[in-house]
């Protein structure tokens, strides 16, 4: 059973940190790409950030503040997030994909973390 368990989201001041934590199960963690996503109330799904086994990728809004990282050992992917701003609050997703030699795709959502950023 494929698990995306999304952990560490919470209530922040601007200018602060959060480390979100993506605990990954049920498939072969090192062969997905993983991602961070966010939605904000009244807007769509947008990436943040993507990890694969050769290139890390970040959205322009995040760059130089967002940091996506993974540990294979213990199959969990993290987005530490610093310099917060406001308009940094959103649901945060974690997401894993992947695209195999013969097309099949396949990807797998967590249940979202809040992140609120407010004085």
């Amino acid at each position: 059973q494929v698990q995306l368990v999304e952990s560490g989201g919470g209530l922040v001041q601007p200018g602060g940190s959060l480390r979100l934590s993506c605990a990954a199960s049920g498939f072969y963690f090192s062969s997905y790409a993983m991602s961070w996503f966010r939605q904000a109330p009244g807007k769509a799904r947008e990436l943040v950030a993507a990890m694969t086994r050769a290139s890390t990728n970040y959205a322009d809004s995040v760059k130089g503040r967002f940091t996506i990282s993974g540990d294979n050992a213990k199959n969990t992917v993290y987005l530490q997030m610093n310099s917060l701003k406001p308009e940094d609050t959103a649901v945060y997703y974690c997401n894993a994909g992947l695209r195999t030699a013969t097309g099949k795709e396949y990807s797998y959502w967590g249940q979202g973390t809040q992140v609120t950023v407010s004085s």
